[in-house]
């Protein structure tokens, strides 16, 4: 199933080759700065910007012999150059290039990410709405307990994601910096002037004090960000997990022709897609916890960090795109039975209006506590016996003694439930501009 479901677009991104033109980007945009403040000539820049280009297989090559990818890198392009390589990297340092590469790579992934979760949104709002209206039992500890609509539980999940959008469109914009300022994050052989022209070429800004590296709570933020998303995938798809178990079946996932459930039982019909994501949820979860240990470097900094992000960078935001691209097909799939959530509101025989009659017969004048007791007497004996709630009532003496017969009857009404379903989808979907 990966397959089918994975978004080349975001592995891309990863690519060896897209790396590589990350740091070209950077080192151009340095000896661009460096041009304009007169230390490279026009012509040797003229020389760099025809011949440098990125060779994959030679720079692996190269890394085979020096250990050292950013200088395999560099002397690949220094055999494309010529004698004008000689301005590339001048005066930075390894984490000059990475680092801001890193900005500009976490920008595009979080730039997909948000669009996918533009696109859920929108799925979320047409499901919701579709089934606004639509009564079926809200639960508490796996419990029925009071009616309210497929609308709006899905109305709940569109705010959620409406708060993780935001949240990553936050962290994606606080990692958008870069920091040009060598070994120590000093500018001893650059300048801030350098660096602030270097960075605004590649649409960044400058990190307001390095060290020899962007530290690492912007990335910590990131990853958080994507694991509190990732929570709200896994929130969702337990719901219409439980929605899907054969006493409830309110929900189904959809099942295309020629697809197997099961090797074993032909009848069995799965929320593979839910539980996948519950899965890979807890992945994503788990790189952020990776992402926060490496806030805490040695000094002005050690590369313990390095392995992790070459892990987690690409993990993390694929598993992301991946995850909310396959909840969205998942949502436009889904099958919703309005007919089961009827016949599953009616074996609690009623009991949701425990609620409602309690607070009538406080109304009329009886203690809390005393009206409690008759109202739980009434449940409980509904419950055990099996039999409508409201008709209990209806025949009960200490209630009919303070509700009228008249009264008691619009006790009774699931429409009751409804009366604010516009005032919340309102507020979900209509926000306040201000």
């Amino acid at each position: 199933m990966i397959e089918r479901y994975t978004r080349a677009e975001m592995g891309r991104i990863w690519t060896l080759e897209n790396r590589y033109r990350a740091w070209l980007a950077v080192e151009l945009a340095v000896c661009e700065a460096w041009r304009d403040m007169g230390r490279i000539p026009e012509e040797a820049m003229n020389v760099i910007r025809a011949r440098a280009s990125i060779d994959v297989a030679r720079i692996l090559e190269i890394e085979e012999i020096t250990r050292h990818d950013v200088i395999a890198f560099l002397t690949s392009l220094e055999e494309k150059v010529g004698p004008e390589a000689r301005y590339i990297h001048l005066g930075c340092t390894s984490s000059d290039i990475v680092d801001t590469a890193n900005a500009l790579l976490l920008q595009q992934a979080g730039g997909l990410i948000l669009k996918d979760l533009r696109t859920l949104l929108a799925d979320l709002k047409t499901l919701g709405t579709r089934h606004k209206g639509v009564l079926c039992m809200g639960r508490t500890h796996g419990i029925h307990a009071e009616p309210t609509t497929f609308g709006l539980k899905i109305a709940g999940f569109y705010a959620e994601f409406a708060r993780h959008a935001a949240r990553i469109a936050d962290a994606t914009e606080n990692i958008r910096v870069g920091k040009i300022s060598g070994a120590v994050g000093t500018y001893a052989f650059l300048s801030p002037e350098l660096e602030a022209k270097a960075l605004a070429r590649l649409n960044l800004r400058a990190d307001e004090h390095s060290t020899q590296i962007v530290q690492r709570d912007r990335y910590a933020q990131f990853f958080s960000a994507l694991a509190v998303m990732a929570g709200g995938v896994e929130r969702l798809c337990t719901e219409l997990r439980h929605l899907q178990r054969t006493e409830v079946l309110e929900v189904e996932e959809g099942f295309s022709k020629g697809q197997k459930g099961s090797s074993a039982m032909p009848h069995k019909k799965n929320p593979i897609s839910a539980e996948n994501m519950c899965g890979l949820s807890r992945l994503i979860r788990s790189n952020a916890l990776a992402a926060m240990e490496n806030q805490s470097l040695w000094h002005e900094r050690d590369i313990s960090h390095s392995s992790v992000e070459r892990i987690i960078m690409p993990d993390s935001t694929i598993l992301a795109d991946y995850a909310l691209t396959r909840l969205a097909g998942l949502l436009r799939g889904l099958v919703v039975n309005p007919q089961r959530m009827r016949e599953n509101m009616e074996k609690s025989f009623g009991l949701h209006f425990s609620q409602r009659l309690l607070t009538a017969v406080v109304d009329a004048g009886l203690p809390r506590q005393k009206a409690y007791e008759i109202v739980q007497r009434l449940a409980m004996q509904s419950w055990e016996a099996r039999r409508s709630f409201p008709e209990l009532a209806k025949a009960d003496d200490d209630i009919r003694a303070v509700i009228p017969d008249a009264a008691l009857a619009d006790l009774f009404d699931t429409a009751y439930y409804l009366q604010y379903e516009d005032v919340i989808f309102t507020r979900v979907f209509v926000p306040l501009q201000p």
